[in-house]
């Protein structure tokens, strides 16, 4: 019903930046909030930042000050711009979704593919 595709992952060193997009498509009514996730080897997932469809933010403690999230409705995009990256950034990437569709009553959650973020030492 609900697509999410990733892009901008890669590999940087230390103190680099990168930027990660997700674009939603599909049978949306209202995309209510979205979010990045991430899940480094071993580890569970954990959030690292949230965005509403009005515009609200909500971050980690442990990428305050770093990390940036934004938002554009109208392409039902989300972006997350990663400053001053550290080895304990590297992690695959999730982007996340709350959607109303066009089908179904309620919000629905819907998973990007994952992009993989490294940083080198």
């Amino acid at each position: 019903q609900v697509q999410l595709v990733e892009s901008g992952g890669g590999l940087v060193q230390a103190g680099g930046s990168l930027r990660l997009s997700c674009a939603a498509s599909g049978s949306i009514f209202r995309v209510n909030v979205m979010a990045w996730y991430r899940q480094a080897p071993g580890k569970q997932r954990e959030l690292v930042a949230t965005i509403t469809s009005g515009s609200n933010t909500n971050y980690a403690d442990s990428v305050k000050g770093r990390f940036t999230i934004s938002g554009d409705n109208t392409e039902n995009t989300v972006y997350l711009q990663m400053n001053n990256l550290k080895p304990g950034d590297t992690a695959v990437y999730y982007c996340n979704a709350g959607v109303t569709t066009t089908r179904v009553l309620g919000i629905q959650m819907f998973w990007g593919q994952g992009t993989q973020v490294t940083v080198s030492s």
